[in-house]
């Protein structure tokens, strides 16, 4: 969970649109809504801060918000803002585009713009993530990002969808994020986002080398965790899949202190030892798990495995089990 900011549930009724106001502006930016049931409004705002970054959690039902050129006067924090939308269908219009959004899709706004959003009070409670950022640390020219402004984005395949993946997995384990770990976590996530927008304005090679080489890499990586479950995943295989070298495929992963191949096993292992700690999975043969994550010989499974873990499957599957309670597993046999 974020760090809960307002919930207007536990408000009573005439409060909950003032309060979603106050709190909205400062958190995300100042606007004017129009609640069309005050009596009947829920909404939710939790957040966490990557640095320079912040990430929010928006849930909501029916409400215009609209920033008119008077608020931006007032106060502009000069952000740029991207939306998953995880919930609900949504309206929004910026820079003269008008876009209507579903579950997965990807909104880019401006602070320094006026927009107006809209969920209708029939659709139900509207969600989505809100990455915002300091405009500045966008590595693309405004004229370029501009042109995005109020235009879905794709957010269902490629870098989107990694993008997506990201600010998902941040919201549900930033407990578990250090410092510097969430600091990197929100320069990653505007990494994508850069490589979403060049590759929609096809003007990839004007962002820094150091973030095409990140973005690269996450790619690469993606495609590793989609295709785990593939014995033949070889670095020549990863490398065409990206149309590079397998030279330069090493050299990346070199960059980032590990090896294609210690990479792909980690995360191998790592899905086993998931599916084996698993009480609903303890009916599954050991070797049907390993063979759906890669490992088609149970022996360089079991060795692989020892070699990382300690002990072997079935160990670690009596150990787990043990530990959950279940009847008539015994735990591990200490010496």
């Amino acid at each position: 969970m974020l760090t809960n900011v307002l919930d207007t549930t536990g408000l009573p009724p005439r409060e909950r649109v003032e309060r979603w106001m106050e709190t909205t502006a400062r958190a995300l930016l100042s606007t004017r809504l129009t609640v069309p049931e005050p009596e009947a409004f829920r909404a939710r705002i939790e957040t966490m801060d990557l640095g320079p970054v912040q990430l929010s959690a928006v849930s909501y039902n029916g409400l215009r918000s609209q920033r008119p050129p008077r608020l931006i006067r007032q106060c502009d924090p000069e952000l740029y803002q991207v939306a998953l939308i995880t919930s609900g269908d949504q309206r929004m219009c910026q820079a003269g585009h008008q876009a209507q959004l579903s579950p997965g899709d990807l909104m880019l706004y401006d602070s320094s713009r006026p927009f107006d959003a809209m969920v209708h009070r029939d659709q139900g409670t509207a969600g989505s993530l809100v990455l915002q950022f300091p405009r500045r640390l966008l590595p693309l020219p405004e004229r370029t990002v501009s042109s995005l402004c109020g235009t879905a984005l794709e957010g269902k395949r490629g870098v989107g969808r990694l993008l997506g993946n990201l600010l998902t997995e941040t919201a549900g384990t930033h407990a578990d994020l250090s410092p510097l770990d969430a600091i990197r976590v929100g320069h990653t996530a505007v990494d994508l986002l850069a490589a979403v927008i060049a590759q929609r304005t096809e003007r990839e090679s004007r962002m820094p080398p150091d973030s095409r080489r990140h973005t690269l890499f996450l790619r690469i990586t993606a495609f590793i965790e989609d295709h785990l479950h593939d014995p033949d995943l070889k670095p020549a295989v990863i490398a065409s899949a990206h149309c590079i070298s397998t030279r330069y495929l090493h050299l990346l992963f070199q960059q980032q202190g590990t090896t294609v191949a210690l990479y792909v096993r980690h995360q191998r292992l790592a899905r086993c030892r998931r599916k084996l700690a698993e009480p609903a999975a303890r009916s599954v043969p050991i070797g049907a798990i390993a063979a759906r994550w890669g490992f088609p010989r149970a022996s360089d499974f079991t060795r692989a495995f020892r070699d990382a873990v300690g002990m072997t499957p079935s160990e670690y599957r009596a150990a787990h089990q043990h530990e959950a309670g279940a009847p008539g597993v015994p735990g591990p046999r200490h010496s």
